[in-house]
C-alpha cells in the first residue's frame, strides 16, 4: 500500500521548519496509518530527509496526527 503524508500545521523550532502542504509518499505493508507505528514514523522521517533535507528525528513529536494527515492512495 502507498500512503501520502501531508503537513497540516506549521512548526518552527529546533532549527527545523515544516510548512502546511509539504508531503511525502511512503509504502507500507501495515493496514494501520504509518503515523501510528514506529516503523511508519521512521519511514516518514526518512522520506522528509530524502525529499526536503529536513531531519524530523530532531522533532519526532511532529510526526503524528496533530501536525500531519495520512491518506491511503494505493
Amino acid at each position: 500500500m502507498l500512503y501520502q503524508v501531508t503537513v497540516k500545521q506549521r512548526y518552527n523550532g529546533s532549527n527545523v521548519r515544516i510548512e502546511p502542504g509539504m508531503s511525502v509518499q511512503i509504502p507500507s505493508n501495515s493496514m494501520c496509518s504509518p503515523l501510528m507505528s514506529s516503523d511508519g514514523k521512521r519511514a516518514i522521517a526518512d522520506a522528509f530527509m530524502r525529499i526536503y533535507g529536513i531531519d524530523l528525528n530532531k522533532i519526532s513529536s511532529v510526526i503524528g496526527t496533530s501536525y500531519m494527515t495520512c491518506e491511503r492512495i494505493g
